[in-house]
């Protein structure tokens, strides 16, 4: 028999739409039982925010079970490391109090974000003529000098000497790469490098091998949650390429981007929005009107938690998120922002796609054909009450317990956590 999600010694969480499904919540929530949370893969593009009583901490690189005292959170191999980012991220985290001594740890096959990836980012963006959405973080230069074998490694700044040549090599790569870059910029961005260089010394005192410390943890009895950033629908192999991010978001990938054995893992809990958004460009099916997509952003908040851009809304996609839960092998299902649906008259859920072939429910490799189909909605009464108060299933108005039995029938797996607030409290944990 599968492992439900929320046991087992091993659990990785992954989002199961386009990102920003709330996956930090439900990690901080689950980090409360666990001893470590691990980071397999993205970098300072993600953007998890949890609130925790009246406070609100915004986290981008460092684990969410950070929020929980005593709790050891790694970033893996699989990490792109901004170094200067991170430490400012560390520093903000000390000036509010927590307790981070011996807490943190960077996998030392992780590779290094410096500011030049950022410069080529951006200039990237600027002058393609498809534009793919990106934050600007220098994810994807990043990435490309990994697969290049060009890329520095947090075991590289080990040796000052060479850590320094293989940083001047990127930045005069990336200077030939940036014929636009005026003399002054020039001057900026090797200042600016010089300074992440600096940084070098607070990132080996926390560097370690993740994989071993991880393996040895989980063969003492540890348990330990693997998180991801972005969603399936960002996946480098799987999303709606090119409008992707520059790894792999799915559960595949947490074995490897964190150093572990894939027979470790245990279950995977797949985090959906009650309903549908995406941030940056690419096709989104079951997108609203602009009137409705003004309103559903309003009622959820949905600005980007890194970017703080807009992000366009619709109705629940039922064809990606089978889709997620065929691609992850889901074992249970968080479905977070039920709230936000509390005052609709109606709503709605795509359960396939109209194109131009016949209707299909399969979600499609061709994402430019993605932009032409029409979903084909299933629409339910709402329930018009509040669902902030729930801590049971029980608790809940009929009509939304019925909205949450139709997502369980369309992915195929148990809903297991059910999110109707921001707080930790506002959690309901199916048994």
């Amino acid at each position: 028999m599968a492992q439900r999600a929320g046991e087992g010694r091993c659990v990785v969480v992954v989002g199961c739409q386009w990102g920003d499904e709330g996956k930090g919540k439900i990690v901080d929530v689950l980090a409360e039982q666990v001893d470590a949370v691990a980071r397999y893969q993205g970098g300072a593009n993600a953007g998890h925010t949890v609130h925790v009583g009246a406070e609100e901490f915004i986290l981008h690189q460092i684990p969410s079970g950070i929020l929980h005292t005593g709790k050891r959170c790694l970033l893996g191999n699989g990490v792109v490391l901004d170094l200067v980012q991170f430490c400012e991220e560390y520093d903000k985290l000390l000036a509010r109090g927590l307790e981070l001594d011996g807490r943190i740890g960077v996998s030392l096959r992780a590779h290094l974000l410096l500011p030049y990836h950022r410069a080529l980012d951006r200039a990237a963006e600027d002058q393609a003529a498809q534009k793919i959405g990106t934050t600007g973080r220098g994810i994807g230069p990043a990435y490309q000098e990994k697969v290049g074998r060009r890329g520095i490694r947090v075991a590289d700044a080990f040796d000052d000497d060479r850590f320094r040549e293989l940083v001047a090599e990127g930045l005069e790569a990336a200077r030939r790469a940036l014929p636009r870059l005026g003399e002054e910029e020039a001057k900026a961005l090797a200042e600016e490098t010089e300074r992440a260089v600096e940084l070098r010394g607070r990132i080996l005192g926390l560097a370690v091998d993740a994989g071993k410390e991880l393996d040895e943890g989980l063969e003492a009895g540890w348990r330990v949650l693997l998180e991801g950033a972005q969603g399936t629908a960002l996946d480098l192999d799987h999303g709606t390429y090119p409008f992707v991010t520059s790894s792999n978001t799915t559960a595949g990938f947490a074995a490897t981007g964190s150093g572990i054995g894939p027979t470790r893992i245990d279950s995977v809990l797949g985090v959906v929005k009650a309903y549908t958004t995406r941030v940056g460009e690419g096709p989104l099916p079951t997108g609203f009107d602009p009137e409705m997509d003004e309103r559903m952003r309003e009622l959820g908040g949905e600005f980007g938690a890194t970017t703080g851009r807009p992000r366009r809304c619709g109705w629940f996609d039922g064809v990606l998120a089978r889709y997620a839960a065929r691609v992850n092998g889901l074992t249970g299902i968080a479905v977070t922002k039920l709230d936000v649906l509390d005052t609709l008259p109606e709503i709605s859920v795509a359960t396939a796609y109209r194109t131009p072939q016949g209707v299909t429910s399969d979600f499609p490799a061709d994402t430019h054909g993605l932009d032409r189909v029409e979903p084909v909605l299933e629409t339910f009464p709402g329930w018009e009450s509040p669902t902030t108060g729930a801590r049971s299933l029980a608790d809940l108005p009929r009509n939304a317990r019925v909205y949450l039995d139709r997502i369980e029938e369309l992915m195929h797996a148990p809903v297991e956590m059910v999110s109707v607030g921001t707080r930790r409290s506002q959690i309901i944990h199916v048994t």
